[in-house]
């Protein structure tokens, strides 16, 4: 059975002599080389899929990524880029921000000014977004975003990398297991050489050419897995690193935008004015209109 799945595969003249002459050790080698072949060359196969597709959904997630001024507006546009770690590891960090921003959110008051929309004294532009946006939180609560942006990019990377421990090991055991039986068919060839008292060429050639073909076999599974390892490897490293650049882009556009940063004296006022217009509507029956001046908000108490 074995020599009838086998032989095909050595149809070559001197390799399916090689083979025919080849000990029950080095079938059984050869065997496990092609064994060893066929999960090697699974994993090259589902694993260029898997960065073909990463680097395609990845450009296609990169463009409408960028093309938005909210980070959030691709998450609830709905569109998904499967196959994409750096979407991924995003769609993580706005689930992560929408949690927080439902269960610990900190409401900020928008402060608007008499200076031109979208320019400071100076001129210089600033994010009209980021100022509109008044659901926060704090910067505790951001912490916790961060962590899910690491870990997600940690998941990311391990599943890029999964099944390289398979071409790896047919790189560096491959020629071994050769070896393994190259060297055991000469033992056996020298052994009956010496059984018999006969040390004529015609006696070794066989056994000798029998056991080399353990060597070649593991060469044929190696030197493929060797290519491919070497440029896999150098496209998940790639990757990688786009995708740690990304976890920093993406977690500064959110802290940015989502998270109260304001000085601590700013943080208190608001909380005293709040407490004391509640107190106001709750105890006296008026409610507070806000008013714009040239030195920013101004309550003023109006009856109900």
């Amino acid at each position: 059975m074995t020599h009838l799945l086998i032989s095909p595969l050595f149809a070559s003249g001197a390799l399916k002599f090689a083979f025919e002459k080849a000990t029950t050790e080095g079938k059984l080698t050869i065997c496990a080389l092609i064994i060893l072949s066929i999960f090697s060359w699974t994993v090259m196969i589902s694993k260029a899929r898997q960065l073909a597709r990463a680097r395609k959904m990845g450009r296609k997630f990169f463009t409408a990524y960028r093309a938005t001024r909210d980070p959030m507006e691709v998450a609830q546009s709905g569109v998904e880029f499967d196959g994409a770690p750096a979407y991924e590891l995003y769609y993580m960090g706005a689930e992560e921000l929408e949690y927080q921003l439902k269960n610990n959110p900190v409401q900020v008051a928008r402060v608007a000014s008499i200076h031109k929309a979208g320019a400071t004294a100076t001129g210089a532009e600033t994010d009209m977004l980021a100022r509109q946006i008044t659901t926060k939180i704090s910067p505790s609560s951001f912490e916790s975003v961060r962590v899910t942006l690491e870990r997600a990019a940690s998941q990311q990377a391990l599943s890029l990398e999964k099944g390289m421990i398979i071409l790896s090991t047919a790189v560096a055991g491959g020629p071994f297991i050769g070896l393994l039986g190259t060297v055991w068919g000469v033992m056996e060839t020298f052994s009956g050489i010496a059984k018999a008292a006969s040390a004529s060429l015609t006696a070794m050639a066989p056994g000798v050419a029998g056991a080399l073909i353990a060597t070649v076999t593991g060469l044929f599974v190696a030197i493929p897995a060797m290519f491919a390892y070497n440029y896999m490897v150098t496209s998940i490293r790639g990757i990688t690193q786009e995708l740690d650049a990304f976890a920093s882009e993406y977690a500064t556009a959110l802290e940015h935008k989502y998270v109260d940063n304001r000085p601590l004296g700013e943080e208190i006022r608001d909380a005293l004015q709040g407490s004391f217009n509640s107190r106001n509507e709750n105890h006296f029956g008026v409610s507070v209109q806000e008013t714009m001046t040239s030195n920013g908000v101004r309550t003023e108490p109006v009856r109900a």
